[in-house]
């Protein structure tokens, strides 16, 4: 391949770092958002997009608020750097990988979606489904930059396909595993937002019985993500010329899902009494979709190509 034809470093590097950027501002605005219902903050700001008609409510201001007003701040900035992603795509995109450009303008038509949806938690009062809604879209934002960045990390030298080391005892299939546990975070992260969003631990304490099968589908809906991101774990212990990169991504999942397990029986045994929990509970589920995600990302980027008859000859 020509070398004019060849993506460069350095346009990389920076679409990589801004995209880490953007990652860990939507973790830090999942928090906010999730201090903010926690603090029963969410209708604090009786307007949208202005809070009491002003930029900065001075006058009006209090924690919950300040919780409100920030967890928008937030989520401005984070619309205003992606579109600076699109745009540094579109100047760059003969430097950078094909998909990059694509990928930028899904997470950019994701933002003004959650934009939207963050509008209308105001405006309607939040109501569940609208909740629910917008924290799905956030972590499906959440996962396009992720992958997006971890694709531009840059390729580990003994996965070159013109060395014969790329010939190892691989199964590709593992990054599938990595899907499907991440698959199965995202839906019992809706569950959850199900049951934050209609306080449904409270309301089933509280006698309304049709809000516990939702509280139990989350407690029970435990189970499959938790054995499937336990399956990867076993399954990267049992392939030990792994990338050693993939062997730390499978184990941290590992740590992350007892983590998570535990701060939710924590929150629902102590009934939602100590915000720092639950707020850590929603950080902690999104920080491990993501790791899942970074792995399958990983997995089927780095996995072993065989060297077919075209490649034997270029080495000859």
């Amino acid at each position: 391949m020509p070398a004019s034809a060849t993506p460069t470093r350095q346009p990389i590097d920076r679409i990589r770092g801004l995209l880490w950027k953007l990652a860990f501002a939507t973790l830090a605005l999942m928090a906010i958002g999730s201090a903010t219902r926690v603090a029963n903050a969410g209708l604090a700001c009786p307007d949208w997009p202005l809070c009491y008609g002003k930029l900065v409510p001075t006058a009006e201001m209090n924690l919950q608020v300040f919780l409100e007003w920030f967890h928008r701040l937030d989520a401005s900035l984070i619309g205003l750097m992606t579109i600076w992603l699109v745009v540094r795509s579109l100047q760059w995109r003969s430097q950078l990988p094909a998909w990059t450009l694509p990928v930028s303008l899904l997470a950019l038509v994701l933002v003004v979606v959650q934009g939207g949806l963050g509008a209308l938690t105001v405006t309607e009062l939040l109501r569940f489904e609208i909740v629910t809604a917008h924290l799905g879209t956030a972590l499906l934002f959440f996962a396009t930059i992720v992958m997006g960045a971890v694709a531009l990390l840059p390729q580990p030298p003994s996965q070159s396909h013109r060395s014969q080391d790329v010939i190892k005892p691989f199964h590709s299939r593992i990054s599938w595993a990595g899907a499907i546990a991440a698959f199965l975070v995202y839906l019992q992260s809706l569950i959850g937002a199900l049951v934050s969003s209609q306080w449904a631990l409270h309301q089933c304490l509280g006698g309304f019985e049709s809000l516990c099968r939702i509280m139990y589908s989350h407690l029970f809906g435990v189970i499959p993500p938790t054995l499937a991101v336990l399956a990867l774990v076993v399954w990267a212990w049992r392939s030990p010329l792994l990338n050693p990169l993939l062997h730390a991504l499978a184990y941290s999942s590992g740590l992350l899902v007892l983590l998570q397990i535990g701060l939710g029986f924590g929150t629902f045994y102590l009934h939602l009494q100590v915000e720092l929990l639950t707020v850590a509970h929603q950080l902690i589920g999104a920080t491990l979709f993501g790791t899942l995600l970074a792995f399958f990302i990983l997995a089927r980027r780095d996995r072993p190509v065989s060297m077919d008859h075209t490649h034997l000859h270029e080495s000859a």
